[in-house]
């Protein structure tokens, strides 16, 4: 490995490890993303990599990893270094600089899929994606104007996983639930109304899309009246709701195990 050691922390090269802040994009689509466990699980898959920040230690112990793609900038620095460079304490030794992969079409996307509308929060984004991932949900639909899952704090709580997902970002929702309806899919709400049906109770079609709604808010009137159907999580009485994410995980589990 061609390791660079760093004799000034302010080249520009370095600055985008500090300018890229949770949800911060470049025009090529940057990101940074944080910590080994997560890093290594992008190099593994097929991510531009464009450079690696890192201590010394972590690039002897992932070595055979990190040979395994054509990084251009290895970048060997101390912690205090790293924490300079950032500027802000950091409870790991490595950081990666990548691009975004292309979004995928919306007719390309696979049987389940995921939307969702309004989600306000980036953990919320990387939490549903981490159980997507695991539950076989290789599909992710997004709003535009949401957090996006390859910000910085959403890849640490997918763990990364988001890179297992076909992602699709969307601009006007109900035009999108339409063309999936065009498509084959059944549209699922996750909303309590009077006519939801309890997921025990559900009949899984075979393509299907789940839509959770703000963590707040939930599903406006508007888009439920596109939808197929709309289903609740049955509950002890006096609770209202799950977590977005622990609801999303509980519903896909049922959609895929059914």
């Amino acid at each position: 490995m061609n390791l660079i050691e760093i004799e000034d922390i302010n080249i520009p090269e370095l600055q985008i490890y500090k300018q890229l802040r949770d949800n911060a994009f470049t025009e090529d689509n940057s990101f940074i993303a944080d910590s080994p466990k997560v890093i290594n699980l992008l190099l593994e898959s097929d991510l531009e990599i464009k450079s690696i920040l890192s201590t010394k230690e972590y690039y002897e112990e992932f070595e055979d990893l990190i040979r395994k793609k054509d990084i251009e900038k290895l970048y060997v620095a101390t912690k205090k270094e790293l924490e300079s460079i950032v500027g802000h304490t950091v409870h790991h030794n490595a950081m990666m600089h990548g691009i975004r992969p292309e979004p995928t079409p919306l007719d390309a996307l696979g049987d389940k899929i995921i939307m969702l509308d309004e989600i306000s929060s980036t953990q919320n984004v990387g939490s549903i994606a981490r159980s997507a991932a695991a539950l076989g949900v290789n599909s992710y639909l997004l709003p535009k104007q949401g957090p996006h899952p390859y910000s910085r704090r959403s890849l640490r709580v997918s763990m990364g996983y988001v890179s297992k997902l076909q992602i699709h970002i969307y601009e006007n929702i109900i035009e999108t639930i339409e063309a999936l309806k065009q498509a084959g899919y059944t549209i699922l709400a996750a909303e309590v109304t009077n006519e939801s049906i309890e997921l025990a109770k559900l009949e899984v079609p075979e393509k299907w899309v789940l839509i959770m709604g703000h963590e707040g808010k939930g599903i406006s009137k508007e888009i439920l009246e596109h939808c197929d159907k709309t289903v609740k999580i049955e509950m002890v009485e006096g609770i209202k709701s799950f977590n977005v994410s622990v609801a999303a995980s509980i519903m896909m589990y049922k959609l895929i195990y059914s």
